[in-house]
């Protein structure tokens, strides 16, 4: 692993982001000199940088986070001078104690982190500073409450547009390996054709798990957001299609392993693989059908109909050749799985 690996992201924070925590810390810092004159008001700018979150729920949680942390310190640290004066040891005594007093409440690790920070800062500079402590809190909240009122009022991002494309993604993705099984099994293929199929299918699992973190994002974005009604049925919306298409996924790559396990080239003779290879490629209709965006974009295949489902066509299956019997079972079944997911029953 590279060195700049470990301190370089992937993909820079959006610039408005670098501005707002910028704009935080500022005004964080003159609203505090307001209240203390007298004090160079550093917490309250660290709160400012520390609450500016990605969202506007992620912002509450780090200003609750924070406070708390910073209250519960202070509370540890006059707790301790008063019990045991100014002991030179009372510092790291104070450490320990509050990363305990944090373990038993079950404190998060943004405020178990923060307890010992201002235990230890109230009774190295307090003790010579007449009402720090007292002055740390009120600071700590300001700071904590303009990043917070600053990531409410300066466009609030939303991230349910890149939950919709995610959706749309793995849609998509699911009908073309629909159609890719159907074209394995009623055209020529070969054993190297059909592991590079079962790998394809198998890529649609990581795909899922980022189509859900994209779902998670997006409603983490709308929490607390006040332009979140504009965007919360459409979420509702993705979040119900990933739930039926999170059991396509297992049955796409289950179909595909059983292919590639029980393939063989007369396999294309059986009567009943033409009906199975057409219920498929009706399925990656329907699925399409049902995932789209209204106004799809240009370049995307016309559907045969605007009506769910398709998939209609009953199969007659008449008994197969015994080498074939597994794998047709198999298959009619992960289908009829399939179009319970796609029709909602």
């Amino acid at each position: 692993m590279r060195l700049t690996g470990l301190v370089r992201a992937n993909a820079r924070v959006p610039l408005l982001q670098v501005l707002k925590t910028a704009i935080a810390a500022i005004l964080a810092w003159f609203t505090a000199l307001l209240v203390f004159p007298e004090q160079i008001p550093v917490f309250a700018s660290v709160a400012a940088l520390l609450v500016v979150q990605p969202s506007v729920n992620q912002s509450f949680g780090k200003a609750v986070e924070r406070s708390v942390g910073v209250l519960v310190g202070v509370l540890v640290a006059l707790g301790a001078s008063i019990l045991f004066g100014d002991a030179n040891w009372l510092v790291l005594a104070a450490i320990v104690a509050s990363l305990l007093v944090a373990w038993a409440l079950r404190l998060t690790p943004g405020s178990s982190v923060q307890i010992p920070i201002s235990a230890m800062l109230v009774l190295s500079i307090g003790a010579a500073t007449p009402g720090y402590a007292a002055a740390r809190v009120v600071e700590t909240v300001i700071g904590a409450a303009v990043g917070l009122l600053i990531n409410v009022a300066i466009v609030p991002p939303l991230l349910a547009g890149p939950a919709r494309a995610a959706v749309l993604r793995l849609g998509g993705s699911i009908a073309t390996q629909l159609e890719l099984l159907a074209d394995s099994i009623t055209g020529g293929t070969d054993r190297e054709r059909l592991d590079v199929a079962l790998r394809s299918a198998r890529e649609l699992r990581a795909l899922r798990d980022r189509t859900g973190d994209a779902i998670r994002s997006g409603r983490e974005s709308l929490a607390l957001n006040p332009r979140r009604s504009r965007h919360r049925d459409q979420l509702e919306r993705d979040t119900a299609l990933l739930a039926r298409m999170e059991p396509l996924v297992t049955q796409v790559v289950g179909m595909a392993r059983a292919l590639r396990d029980h393939w063989d080239p007369s396999l294309a003779d059986e009567p009943a693989v033409r009906g199975i290879a057409e219920e498929l490629r009706r399925a990656a209709h329907d699925l399409r059908l049902l995932v789209r965006a209204p106004g799809s974009p240009a370049g995307e295949a016309e559907p045969r109909t605007t009506e769910l489902p398709a998939l209609t066509s009953p199969l007659v299956v008449l008994q197969p050749n015994p080498r074939h019997w597994i794998l047709i079972g198999a298959l009619l079944e992960d289908l009829r799985r399939v179009r319970e997911e796609i029709v909602g029953e």
